[in-house]
């Protein structure tokens, strides 16, 4: 057994034992495996990425005996989501916990799947985060029901929305991402410029999803991702790169610029996309 495949089995082991233990509490529903460890990109370095869903909080000193006395371990963090953080002490497996009660994610299906509603980047990525998990634990059903419902057709209403909502930000409106890293250029502000710059790509990146009609898979891994899509700028990858690495330098602009044109000519080409609307300045699907 290669070393990859010894700690892949080692991080199955460690996830269905903590799965097993959150299982035994009332309030838990589901635990669902997600993250990289259930995708194609999965290295050794990928976490262990629990979703616990629950009818009712789990309280910290449970949550600390599950951890099983982790040096180091941090429970009841708060940054993202309701979450706990620890190393396996036996395996040295990373565990990432993440809770969720099961209202607030039927909530977020519903935002994109009945309401057609579009955020300012990742979009769909809670919807996609359903579809991509693998239930250990599912007390009653429940989590194959909203994979099941997770399991529909991309709706044409919500890649519109996603496009006319994320597209114009990207230089057409007065404030958007261009206009503000321009000013931080001239500011020399090169913090605010990063800052930007990760907003204008995660604008970007649901644009390029939604013309898709693909999930948006989250911050990780982006590039790979989006090299599978069947519609995509025809210099993308460069383009990225170069503008990730201008970021600091006098050429981000122009590198941003040229990352816009490659999206424009996607979205604006016949040729390549029927015309379904007009967001900002042209027609696009």
């Amino acid at each position: 057994m290669s070393s990859f495949e010894s700690k892949l089995s080692e991080s199955v082991t460690v996830a269905e034992r903590v799965a097993r233990e959150f299982a035994s509490l009332p309030q838990v529903e589901a635990v669902a495996l997600s993250g990289s460890r259930v995708s194609e990109f999965r290295d050794e370095n990928s976490d262990v990425d629990l979703y616990v869903y629950a009818t009712a909080d789990i309280p910290l000193d449970v949550r600390v005996a599950i951890a099983g006395g982790a040096p180091g371990a941090e429970i009841g963090n708060a940054t993202w989501e309701p979450g706990d953080e620890w190393i396996d002490a036996e395996t040295g497996v990373a565990v990432d916990v993440m809770y969720r009660h099961m209202r607030w994610i039927e909530e977020q299906l519903d935002r994109v799947l009945v309401q057609h509603e579009a955020s300012v980047g990742y979009s769909t990525c809670f919807w996609f985060n359903v579809l991509h998990s693998q239930a250990l634990f599912d007390r009653a059903g429940w989590f194959a029901g909203l994979q099941r419902r997770a399991e529909q057709p991309y709706p044409a209403e919500l890649r519109r929305a996603i496009i006319a909502k994320n597209y114009p930000l990207l230089r057409h409106n007065q404030s958007s991402y261009l206009r503000q890293i321009e000013l931080a250029v001239k500011r020399n502000d090169p913090v605010s410029v990063n800052h930007r710059v990760a907003a204008l790509l995660a604008s970007y990146f649901d644009v390029l999803f939604a013309v898709n009609e693909q999930q948006h898979p989250g911050e990780k891994r982006l590039l790979r991702h989006a090299a599978g899509l069947a519609k995509v700028p025809r210099e993308m990858e460069r383009q990225v790169q170069e503008v990730v690495a201008a970021v600091g330098g006098g050429e981000v602009l122009a590198r941003i610029n040229e990352l816009i044109d490659g999206l424009d000519e996607l979205l604006f080409d016949p040729g390549r996309l029927p015309e379904i609307g007009n967001f900002g300045g042209g027609t696009v699907v």
